[in-house]
């Protein structure tokens, strides 16, 4: 994440970058291998871009910056199969990415916002609020740093879900740059179907999206099928309720021709019964749409529970009676509080309760 003083060169487009470089004297060439240690070698250090000359590495070291923020806190599951990393950005605010290991898959789940405006109020980011936007280089230095960390170890990255702190769509630009960014053949050439981007339902937003038509998956939060039971989980629905929230999504499906996914956190006798699962079946009935059905990360500003297996399969069978699909999803790092926002707030909290001097 950028150091104000300096500029970022994750924060810079390729033609861009030619552009700083020729100010500079310096062939288009030079740009062309530049990015390719940005984004090919995930290079840490001016000093390892071993192509580059001297003076050229000098120059950059002392007018550029490739920081991808302080590593506040690091926490692995006690499987070894999840790593959230919290970070600290230059003017004092948190981010948290989270890497997921999978037996075929290495996903990461990344932040585009410091906090959020959206105030669902089972989601520890919602509850913190919103601070401000995430910059391109911010999106992007979340994927470098475990890039390159996975690249240490012989692997690399597969998926990547926009549904860590923060609304992407509520910051669409610097969120789509950074899609082109990660998906840029010339660089990290991640497929764009393996970037998956999470809205709560921002209708003017996802018409834009279909009608640019990208390849990237769209997911939107659903959580509930009345306008009374969504509006209390989730505000946003007070603004944009469900009729032409799924409007907006027939629209986006029309356009793209692409499959809809709908997210569904399972809490315990709020939205995991059978008059839901009902409602749900008759919304999506008919529709190109799949369903993510996750049991309920918890989180201490909210009281609700997970949903037991026996009312996540029941939920399932009765969608499926409606010929819609869904998938229970796998929940990751509940041990080391992986679910967006959580682990600020406990590093916050503890920094808080830390003596004068520190421990």
């Amino acid at each position: 994440m950028p150091d104000t003083e300096l500029t970022n060169l994750y924060d810079l487009t390729l033609p861009e970058l030619t552009a700083l470089l020729a100010g500079w004297g310096q062939p288009a060439y030079r740009a062309r291998q530049l990015w390719e240690w940005l984004y090919r070698h995930y290079a840490g250090e001016f000093e390892t871009m071993t192509t580059l000359p001297g003076a050229l590495r000098e120059r950059l070291a002392a007018e550029t910056t490739l920081a991808i923020g302080k590593i506040a806190l690091s926490q692995h599951s006690s499987d070894g199969q999840t790593e959230k990393v919290l970070f600290q950005l230059p003017d004092g605010q948190y981010i948290e990415t989270v890497l997921m290991r999978y037996q075929k898959r290495r996903t990461l789940c990344i932040s585009t916002q410091a906090g959020c405006a959206m105030g669902c109020v089972f989601c520890a980011t919602g509850q913190m609020g919103f601070m401000r936007h995430l910059s391109v280089a911010e999106i992007v230095g979340q994927a470098i740093y475990f890039a390159r960390q996975l690249a240490a170890e012989g692997q690399h990255v597969t998926n990547i879900v926009m549904m860590g702190m923060g609304e992407p769509l509520h910051n669409y630009d610097n969120t789509l740059a950074a899609v082109d960014r990660l998906t840029d053949p010339a660089g990290m050439n991640l497929g764009a179907r393996k970037i998956t981007i999470s809205t709560v339902g921002l209708i003017p937003a996802i018409r834009r999206y279909a009608d640019e038509q990208r390849q990237t998956p769209l997911a939107v939060s659903l959580h509930a099928a009345t306008d009374e039971e969504r509006s209390r989980l989730l505000p946003v629905n007070r603004r944009w309720p469900l009729a032409e929230l799924m409007e907006a999504c027939r629209y986006y499906v029309m356009q793209t021709g692409r499959r809809m996914t709908f997210e569904w956190a399972l809490i315990a006798g709020e939205n995991d019964t059978e008059e839901q699962a009902h409602k749900l079946g008759t919304l999506l009935r008919g529709m190109l749409g799949h369903v993510n059905l996750i049991p309920l990360n918890p989180t201490a500003g909210y009281g609700g529970i997970p949903s037991s297996p026996e009312r996540v399969g029941r939920f399932q069978e009765i969608l499926t009676d409606y010929g819609v699909t869904s998938t229970v999803r796998v929940r990751r790092g509940i041990d080391i509080q992986a679910g967006c926002g959580q682990l600020r707030d406990r590093h916050l909290m503890d920094v808080k309760q830390q003596p004068a001097g520190g421990r």
